[in-house]
């Protein structure tokens, strides 16, 4: 009873969230994999992640949230759908940036990675020499067939939302999981029994923690967090690990800002409890921001973009309009 197979293509499926305890290999021939889960509702999940991906590199002892694949269009397919709809079945950046002033460049050619993972994986879309993309009337049933390929071959999606273990978030000076936890709108629904009454007792914990560190505090029954609890969390720890950081460059620390614009030579990744972020260097300091993995293709090389909401739009290269990714 305590023990079940995850089934994504059930209509009631819901997301899981829970520990990986174990991975493998179901099918070499396919070169499918599985994940067990030690799960919030107290059962243990054996599911089935499809073809091999950073997802089957997940590692044990991770904290994760599997939910169904999408077999729907993206809101980008929808968006592309009406432009081309208005502009004779045609869409570029160009195009899009006049029917819809407000949007920004690194928005627009988001759209544009999206058209070229449709033509190179399902031949969905067509391209003219001067990069003008032909969108058929059709395009939302060809998106939705296309992710409905995809569902076959990976019929799950996997978040990670932590990368060690709960004991060690408790007391951490971090931004963690049982943070975001604590502050969502909406409480994870906790069976008592399994990983279910560990996260139960790891919140309580770290509450008990954030109060003593005058993070939070009760109110009759209630626990009152500070507003920019994750943001003064995530700070403490960033301001703790640029101190080796600026000893070993030779460089100051600057903190990046909330918003506004990052400019700089993208060095490495830095793995964090709050987070993976970017090294960004300039020639007598350095930043470190949130971390993408399209950088790992520009390491060594100057990269740009824009910091919205503790998110990066990044364009590649000082002078030039070349590829964003957010």
């Amino acid at each position: 009873a305590d023990c079940a197979i995850y089934e994504p293509t059930a209509p009631q499926a819901q997301p899981l969230v829970g520990r990986i305890v174990a991975r493998g290999i179901s099918d070499e021939l396919q070169d499918r994999h599985y994940l067990v889960l030690d799960a919030t509702d107290g059962r243990t999940h054996y599911v089935d992640i499809g073809r091999a991906g950073r997802e089957s590199l997940a590692e044990e002892g991770r904290i994760v949230r599997v939910a169904p694949a999408s077999v729907e269009p993206l809101p980008s397919d929808r968006q592309v759908a009406e432009i081309a709809a208005a502009h004779g079945g045609r869409y570029n950046v160009e195009i899009h940036l006049v029917h819809d002033p407000k949007a920004s460049m690194a928005y627009a050619e988001a759209h544009v990675r999206r058209l070229e993972a449709l033509r190179r994986l399902s031949q969905a879309v067509e391209r003219d020499p001067d990069g003008t993309w032909i969108i058929s009337p059709d395009h939302l049933e060809r998106a939705r067939e296309h992710q409905r390929t995809r569902a076959r071959l990976n019929p799950v999606e996997i978040e990670t939302l932590s990368t060690i273990p709960m004991s060690r978030q408790i007391e951490a000076e971090a931004a963690t999981w049982l943070d975001r936890e604590l502050v969502a709108d909406k409480s994870l629904p906790l069976r008592d029994a399994g990983f279910g009454r560990e996260v139960h007792d790891a919140l309580i914990h770290r509450q008990e923690w954030l109060i003593e560190q005058g993070l939070a505090r009760r109110e009759g029954t209630r626990v009152l967090y500070r507003a920019d609890l994750i943001t003064a969390l995530r700070r403490r720890e960033l301001n703790r690990a640029a101190g080796p950081l600026s000893e070993e460059l030779g460089l100051r620390y600057a903190e990046a800002p909330s918003s506004g614009r990052i400019q700089g030579t993208y060095r490495r990744r830095i793995e964090l409890t709050s987070g993976d972020f970017a090294l960004i260097e300039k020639s007598r300091e350095f930043s470190l921001v949130p971390w993408h993995l399209s950088l790992e293709r520009q390491r060594g090389r100057v990269v740009e973009g824009l910091m919205r909401h503790e998110r990066v739009s990044w364009r590649i290269g000082r002078e030039r309009q070349g590829p964003s990714m957010t």
